[in-house]
């Protein structure tokens, strides 16, 4: 019997935490949000300005937990084997609960061992590079690659990062070759190509444009059809001459299987009271980030995108071989 297991029959046993008094009363202490990567990046920095807003509304304190390592599945598993009694909760991505499922061997299932709680924002993603590099748009970078081929260093959060596959995709479209550095999260990968360490990398803007607008590094492109309302010197890949190159990234929240609908529901209002909060909307907009409408705001909207993604995906990782280190 897993600890998950032994824990809900013990509740269980003990006249339960889990019925409707106490689905009524919840939240009655703090609640723990998992954050699978590291602090300073830009999935920690999703759930400490929606952690701040949602504490108004739940009465309780939301607090961030980082528990890091392999491409985020150390996290995501915690929170699969927690206890579903909404006390525990996991901020994932793309990568966390679709793109993982697919390169590693996990011990849990990225879509039976959760319940599907909101979808929170998408992140377009930005194609930059360091300083040093000599190409001043983006046009100029893919020739640059092409005559330096495997010289050039791209760097990623890790295997099956947003960057990694996006990087991927980039060296399909554009014949281009070059090397992937794994770092352990996105704000150490950020510290390296602004001090010179990496050529390049495809990044969430949530944590570059800081450094782009510093004049750190270069900024060639953003992998959506329309520009930021933040950054709108910025163009399109459209505009800079790789059409349709468009990963993205989306952030959720999940609870561990079993987590009574009441608690999901309760949860689920919270969250969608913080992303309409105009302060809310205000920082996401700043960080480049996308929220979804109003309608896409539900459990039901977050385990269609996940299912679509899957479908989409996982043949395209497969494909490339990619697989854990």
């Amino acid at each position: 019997m897993n600890t998950r297991t032994f824990a809900l029959a013990a509740t269980l046993l003990l006249g339960g935490t889990l019925d409707t008094p106490a689905q009524d009363s919840y939240p009655s202490r703090p609640i723990t949000i998992v954050d699978p990567f590291p602090a300073g990046g830009p999935v920690d920095t999703v759930g400490r300005v929606l952690a701040e807003r949602m504490r108004a509304s739940l009465r309780k304190p939301l607090t961030i937990e980082n528990v890091v390592g392999a491409g985020g599945s150390i996290g995501i598993g915690r929170v699969a084997r927690a206890l579903p009694d909404g006390y525990t909760i996991a901020l994932g991505i793309l990568n966390t609960h679709v793109v993982n499922g697919a390169i590693y061997k996990l011990q849990y299932d990225v879509v039976k061992d959760f319940e599907p709680i909101a979808l929170l924002a998408n992140t377009p993603l930005l194609i930059i590079a360091k300083t040093a590099v000599p190409a001043n748009d983006l046009t100029g970078l893919i020739a640059w690659l092409k005559a330096n081929p495997d010289k050039a260093s791209l760097g990623t959060a890790g295997v099956g990062s947003p960057q990694h596959i996006a990087g991927i995709l980039f060296q399909q479209l554009t014949d281009t070759r070059f090397q992937f550095v794994h770092y352990r999260g996105a704000a150490p990968l950020m510290q390296d190509l602004v001090a010179g360490q990496i050529d390049i990398t495809i990044d969430a803007p949530a944590i570059s444009l800081p450094q782009v607008r510093a004049a750190s590094i270069k900024a060639y492109a953003v992998t959506v059809r329309t520009r930021l309302a933040s950054a709108p010197d910025i163009p399109t890949v459209d505009q800079a001459g790789l059409p349709g190159f468009y990963p993205t990234a989306w952030f959720a929240f999940f609870a561990p299987k079993g987590t009574p609908k009441p608690i999901i529901d309760k949860l689920n209002a919270a969250t969608v009271e913080a992303l309409a909060a105009p302060e809310v909307r205000a920082r996401f907009a700043d960080l480049g980030l996308e929220l979804f409408p109003r309608e896409q705001q539900t459990p039901e909207a977050l385990a269609a995108v996940q299912k679509a993604d899957i479908e989409k995906w996982w043949p395209i990782i497969k494909a490339a071989g990619i697989k854990a280190e």
